[in-house]
């Protein structure tokens, strides 16, 4: 099966993931290289098993799995057989609807969401530890927040699609300015009320 093409949203370039990206994806190391392209630049597989404390040689298995479903991309520009490795895009989406009625895509998936989690906790509390050593300014404009909604799916899909909107205004606003810094910034929606899933039809 041919990857995924590219796409760009907003000035980001990102990937649709289909049913064999995300089987491909659904693996502790391979979620971890291509986070740690996506974040530190190309690399090679040495620099990245270095970094992910694992040997080159399943480093580089793993990138050449990558490549095949288009998540990650030989720049050309190693030196012999020190290939140089970028990721192919900033993001990547998916729709639970494509996986539906496959069961090993859509087990994959649920192992890749759980994952994400667990790598969002772990920055954020790698945050926490360092926090003291940032300026007051930056530790007042960084954290975490909490709110809650009453909408229906439809309107639920509006606010995400504003609230991309927002951050893709800001995506680069601080580009050349010294004093600007990556900072990472998630959304996560789930319902509160687990025991009252909707009906079929109700939406």
């Amino acid at each position: 099966m041919a990857p995924s093409e590219p796409t760009t949203t907003a000035g980001m370039t990102g990937i649709r993931l289909d049913a064999e990206a995300v089987k491909t994806l659904a693996h502790p190391l391979r979620s971890r290289l291509l986070s740690a392209l996506r974040t530190g630049g190309p690399a090679t597989a040495t620099d990245l098993a270095s970094a992910l404390a694992t040997n080159s040689g399943a480093t580089s298995y793993h990138l050449r799995r990558l490549e095949s479903v288009g998540l990650v991309t030989d720049t050309g520009d190693g030196e012999g057989k020190r290939r140089l490795w970028r990721a192919s895009t900033e993001s990547h989406q998916w729709e639970d609807g494509d996986f539906v009625g496959d069961e090993d895509a859509e087990t994959a998936l649920s192992w890749l969401q759980r994952d994400y989690s667990r790598h969002l906790a772990e920055r954020y509390e790698r945050w926490l530890d360092a926090r003291d050593s940032w300026p007051l300014e930056w530790r007042e404009a960084l954290g975490m927040n909490d709110s809650y909604v009453i909408a229906t799916a439809e309107q639920l899909a509006a606010l995400n699609a504003e609230l991309d909107e927002v951050v893709a205004r800001y995506r680069r606003v601080g580009q050349g300015n010294p004093a600007a810094r990556r900072v990472a910034v998630y959304t996560v929606t789930h319902p509160l009320d687990l025991d009252r899933a909707p009906r079929g039809g109700e939406r």
